[in-house]
């Protein structure tokens, strides 16, 4: 049930399907992205880059830069990208605004959570596609999302 509600896009329920994405419609190998976001402590959501199938967004299809503060293994929770890079120790979203900060170039992958980094990694797994903002549970706010190519 996506959403706009005082100029962010907003997500707090399912209709059926496991999870919500918004997809771009363009790929992008090189870039950054900036987003703002809320969260509740109950969220799962995040930011899915580098996918391969846009109508099939996994984190075996794409980059998943993870906001999940109450993940049964935190080392992939907020701040990590699932299976790729792990974060010790898991920053928390709940309950404020909070920016990532998201640079792929190459098979470099950066993340940045507040201005903090919590992913400097290399991976050869995907070198570009489109991404997307993911609902997966609890109450999701995003808000200037803006990426630029490199």
């Amino acid at each position: 049930n996506w959403r706009m509600e005082d100029g962010a896009v907003v997500a707090d329920k399912k209709t059926g399907e496991p999870n919500a994405y918004l997809v771009t419609k363009t790929p992008y190998k090189d870039f950054q992205i900036r987003a703002e976001f809320w969260v509740d402590t109950a969220a799962n959501s995040g930011i899915f880059i580098r996918c391969a199938d846009p109508q099939k967004i996994t984190s075996a299809s794409c980059y998943e830069v993870n906001i999940f503060d109450t993940r049964k293994d935190p080392s992939y929770g907020t701040g990590a990208i699932v299976d790729i890079a792990k974060v010790d120790p898991m920053p928390k979203a709940g309950e404020k605004w909070n920016t990532f900060e998201i640079t792929a170039r190459g098979p470099h992958l950066v993340v940045l959570f507040n201005g903090v980094k919590t992913v400097d990694v290399q991976d050869t797994k995907l070198a570009s596609g489109p991404f997307a903002l993911q609902y997966g549970s609890g109450v999701v706010k995003w808000r200037k999302v803006q990426v630029k190519e490199l």
